[in-house]
């Protein structure tokens, strides 16, 4: 059975292979150059060599926005042109037939299709994703927040789960469409809204967050509180105008649904614009006096930065979690509808 599969499949993975190496190829090539050019320059943006590093970063942009699409639409695509056809091809051609009559049984042939399938998904997405990360390790180092939208699914474990799952999803649909292209067309549309659910309903929740409520006069929220420009009393914008706007997060996952957070007095009430709790400055230092005085804090709940592995293996769980249940279905579907 593996090797009808094979038979079967090969135009596709053929393809595969052959569009991996030439951006393999183009991307390896191009990252030694991005690597050789970035040598000696400042590790972040200096004040003397900062043009020179934005001007190379941004004569790659295209390359890397480009790479970081094709992780984000190689297991969508696969869903479609490889796990679509898996069965409704089959369905359409009446081909399953002439291997049932052979006393295969209906679970072998599944089950060789689909691991087969998955595994060549797999792979391919994976090798990917590890050669795109590669590439974009000099742009990535600027973006603070791993778990922001997008970066989060083009880098780790998780575009491994996304390609396991678009295959059963796609199989699955196949089954019970019993037409190829429908069943592709199904496809892509039932994984682009679970790719949307995911990210708003569930990764918030994956686990608790960390509920903070931090003083702005002590600890770390002090050196991270800023003041920010508003409106001055009498409504009239002026680079006097500024209030306490609370503090950021290093590399963490802010859900309080606000940025920068609202700062608020002893008695719990939000400043609102306008207030003029200090001095104005661009940053105070966390032993002013002022600062002390004015006994403000902020309320966050947050995922910390450390913990962008586990929601990683989690997310990756998951996803392979609903490819097994998907799985499970196409197999029961099979015995069932065509029984």
């Amino acid at each position: 059975m593996t090797w009808l599969t094979w038979r079967q499949q090969r135009a596709q993975f053929l393809t595969a292979a052959a569009a991996l190496v030439l951006a393999a190829a183009y991307l390896l090539v191009d990252g030694v150059r991005l690597r050789h050019g970035m040598h000696g320059l400042p590790a972040d943006c200096g004040p003397n060599r900062c043009f020179d590093l934005e001007r190379l970063i941004s004569s790659r942009r295209n390359t890397w926005l480009a790479a970081d699409a094709l992780v984000l639409l190689a297991p969508a695509l696969i869903g479609a042109f490889w796990g679509a056809p898996l069965i409704a091809r089959e369905l359409e051609t009446g081909t399953h037939r002439m291997v049932w009559s052979q006393s295969v049984p209906r679970g072998r042939w599944l089950a060789a299709k689909l691991l087969l399938t998955t595994a060549a998904a797999v792979l391919v997405t994976g090798l990917l994703s590890l050669l795109t990360t590669w590439y974009a390790a000099p742009f990535d180092r600027f973006d603070h927040n791993r778990f922001q939208p997008l970066l989060f699914d083009l880098r780790g474990l998780v575009p491994l789960g996304y390609a396991a799952f678009a295959v059963a999803l796609g199989a699955c649909v196949g089954l019970f469409l019993r037409r190829t292209l429908a069943a592709a067309a199904v496809t892509l549309a039932l994984f682009a809204a679970v790719q949307v659910l995911v990210p708003l309903a569930v990764r918030p929740h994956l686990q608790q967050p960390v509920h903070e409520l931090a003083a702005l006069n002590k600890g770390p929220a002090a050196s991270r509180s800023s003041l920010v420009g508003f409106e001055t009393p009498d409504g009239r914008l002026g680079p006097d105008s500024r209030i306490l706007a609370g503090f950021d997060v290093p590399d963490g996952w802010v859900l309080s649904g606000r940025t920068p957070l609202p700062v608020r007095d002893a008695t719990g009430r939000t400043l609102t614009l306008g207030t003029q709790p200090c001095p104005s400055s661009d940053r105070l230092p966390p032993d002013s006096a002022c600062l002390a005085g004015a006994d403000l804090y902020v309320a966050v709940d947050y995922q910390p930065a450390d913990r962008y592995w586990t929601f990683q293996l989690a997310e990756t769980g998951l996803y392979l979690a609903l490819a097994a249940a998907l799985a499970a279905l196409t197999s029961w579907g099979l015995r069932r509808r065509l029984g």
